[in-house]
């Protein structure tokens, strides 16, 4: 059945602007939708929070801060975001549409890739990933449901509702983490934290997924998937596919390594990694197949199966188990919220933190360990106890608080928000790349510490990007001038010269941009160094060599003699030619190169009599000179010419011939 004709979405136009044609997906936050901008008419996806979370501030916050965290980034494998805005209870993003499928469906229809399929999908998405890395953005939730794959091929990133900054804590709120617990990096399940290196775990997980069809760590619970993550490295897939390349147990096992800081630091690393890795297989080991590989239709009549990044056909609803958000427990005392089934491994889930023990942990099981005593010892027992509890109890009650969050928020909103929970406020403040001026980038001590109440919290305040200021270095000389940009925390540029009568020849003339204007670190500064006062080449052709040196010397040139000499009509021993030419400008200090004459080059003369009038003249242009004709007679053949066959004349010099 065709549930999407149930759906009170389809044919709505949100906004007065998007109309939605047809549900794509459905997840435990949100659904999507292929939808048409009927403004700019154009196909784009729309993603609805579901309506029952639009009152949910936190739902809403998170869905918000997607939008503002993806539509930043400018990279051709992340799906971009369009617009964001709120239609009475729906809540949505306008994104890109990706006419294609995802990696998961990928893998059912395949089972598993050959190294060669593998990493032409890692290599993009790493390139998306590390997009966002190097902007301060840690996605959280890779893994194959969020890696879309277009008709053409190209492979995007997907789906950043759990992005943060690299600075942020990770947990929705205190005692809980949202992901998804196949791909959950160690440290987050142990600490809840969370940098570019847990999105890092998650593509060395997603790596042996491809390769091998299989996910390293299984279990009959999501418990002992969690527990799998912290204990357990993952394993090498050659031990799923024979004959797998040592280098590619290598990789995996870098990028999947428990401890962070034994991982690349981030997506661009492991992109580094990847290609290096892949330069140093054969084509035999690209083109392994692993025993879980499906074979294709293409494949079907005898032909040998291939790997290439094909989407298959989308299905209907395009609604999987492993694609709705769901709430799972977690190993060791953590507990969810509602129970599920194993499938939940591979769910975005909201997994709860165990709480703290309200007496420092005190025993829940004393009267197991009392010995067998009398009734009144043991009632006795049980009231001491009681009292204990509630003595601690009254001690710590009220006493406490857990410091809000504030990160992102305007600084006043942040403040009114700390004073609210009984706790005085002071504010420092730092420049972030990413943290809007004026707003919250993190408090000390940090979102969900636990506090005595009227404790002072330190906010730290964006200034905004971090900026530098262009010094004046108008008649400083050229190196000094570099290195004052350099001490300013900006990068010298592209260098041009222009005539100056006042600033001295080699020192900066102007900046672009000008002195005075603010620019992040490192951009390039241009600079305009001055030649000197604009100067009149005088004309030195025909005069002998080292008189010619003389004058221009005198005149604050620089001269050079170019290493050969010419023929020229000018005298042997005389400037030929001269650059630059006479009459053009120059500075003081400027180079002149002299080309020093050899003479005229002289040449034997052809004997032309008897010629026709037409192949002497041929013969003698031919040979470098010029031609002059006296006729006496229209016969048309040379008896004579002006200088005879066998003698040397210049180059270029008359020769008269007469024709009778």
């Amino acid at each position: 059945m065709d549930t999407t004709l149930q759906d009170p979405l389809i044919g709505h136009v949100l906004d007065g602007r998007y109309r939605v044609d047809e549900r794509i997906a459905v997840g435990g936050m949100a659904t999507v939708y292929r939808a048409v901008d009927t403004r700019l008419e154009r196909e784009l996806a729309v993603k609805v929070m579901h309506p029952s979370l639009a009152d949910d501030e936190e739902f809403t916050e998170r869905f918000i801060r997607e939008a503002k965290s993806v539509a930043r980034l400018d990279h051709q494998n992340i799906v971009g975001v369009l617009d964001q805005g709120r239609d009475g209870d729906y809540v949505y993003l306008a994104m890109e549409y990706v006419a294609g499928c995802t990696l998961r469906d990928l893998l059912r229809e395949r089972g598993a890739l050959a190294p060669r399929a593998v990493l032409d999908i890692m290599e993009p998405l790493l390139a998306g990933l590390g997009a966002a890395h190097r902007a301060g953005l840690v996605h959280r939730d890779i893994k194959p449901e969020n890696v879309l794959i277009g008709a053409g091929g190209r492979v995007k990133v997907a789906d950043f509702g759990l992005a943060r900054g690299v600075d942020h804590q990770t947990s929705a709120d205190t005692g809980t983490l949202l992901g998804t617990v196949s791909y959950l990096a160690p440290e987050r399940i142990e600490h809840g934290t969370a940098d570019q290196r847990a999105d890092v775990y998650a593509c060395g997980v997603l790596l042996y997924e491809l390769l091998t069809g299989a996910k390293p760590h299984g279990g009959d619970s999501p418990a002992q998937v969690l527990f799998a993550h912290v204990h357990r490295d993952v394993p090498p897939p050659s031990e799923a596919v024979p004959g797998l390349a040592a280098a590619l147990d290598t990789l995996v096992a870098k990028a999947a390594a428990r401890t962070p800081r034994d991982r690349p630091a981030d997506a661009v690393e492991m992109l580094a990694l990847v290609r290096e890795t892949r330069a140093g297989l054969t084509d035999e080991e690209l083109d392994v197949r692993p025993p879980a590989a499906v074979d294709t239709p293409e494949a079907a009549d005898g032909e040998e199966p291939t790997d290439r990044i094909t989407p298959p056909p989308a299905s209907a609803s395009g609604v999987g188990p492993e694609d709705r958000t769901s709430v799972v427990p977690r190993p060791a005392g953590v507990r969810a919220t509602a129970p599920d089934g194993p499938g939940a491994v591979g769910h975005t889930a909201r997994i709860e933190l165990p709480p703290e023990p309200a007496d420092g942990g005190a025993p829940a099981t004393l009267a197991a360990r009392l010995p067998r005593r009398p009734v009144l010892l043991l009632i006795a027992a049980v009231l001491a106890v009681l009292g204990i509890g509630a003595g601690v109890w009254y001690v710590n009650s009220g006493q406490f608080v857990r410091t809000p969050g504030v990160y992102g928020v305007p600084q006043a909103e942040a403040e009114a928000t700390l004073r609210d929970a009984g706790l005085d406020v002071t504010v420092t403040e730092a420049y972030h790349e990413t943290v809007e001026a004026g707003h919250v980038i993190s408090t000390d001590p940090a979102r969900g510490d636990r506090v005595r109440k009227n404790a002072t919290v330190t906010l730290t305040v964006s200034q905004g990007p971090p900026v530098a200021t262009v010094p004046n270095l108008r008649g400083i000389p050229l190196e000094e001038a570099k290195a004052q940009l350099e001490r300013a925390g900006l990068t010298p540029g592209e260098e041009s010269h222009e005539f100056s009568a006042e600033v001295p020849r080699g020192s900066v003339l102007s900046t672009d941009p000008a002195a005075g204007t603010e620019k992040r670190p490192d951009a390039a500064v241009a600079l305009v160094v001055s030649r000197g006062p604009q100067l009149d080449v005088p004309d030195v052709t025909g005069i002998a060599e080292g008189t010619a040196i003389q004058q221009l010397t005198e005149a604050g040139y620089e001269v050079e003699i170019a290493p050969e000499r010419v023929f020229s009509e000018e005298e042997s021993g005389t400037v030929a030619e001269q650059s630059p030419e006479a009459g053009e400008a120059a500075g003081e200090g400027d180079v002149i190169t002299l080309t020093i004459s050899k003479g005229q080059e002289m040449i034997v003369v052809p004997d032309v009599r008897g010629e026709s009038e037409e192949e002497g003249r041929r013969i003698l242009e031919d040979a470098g000179f010029e031609v002059n004709v006296n006729r006496l007679f229209f016969t048309g053949t040379i008896f004579n010419q002006s200088i005879y066959g066998g003698d040397s004349a210049a180059r270029g010099s008359t020769i008269t011939i007469w024709v009778r």
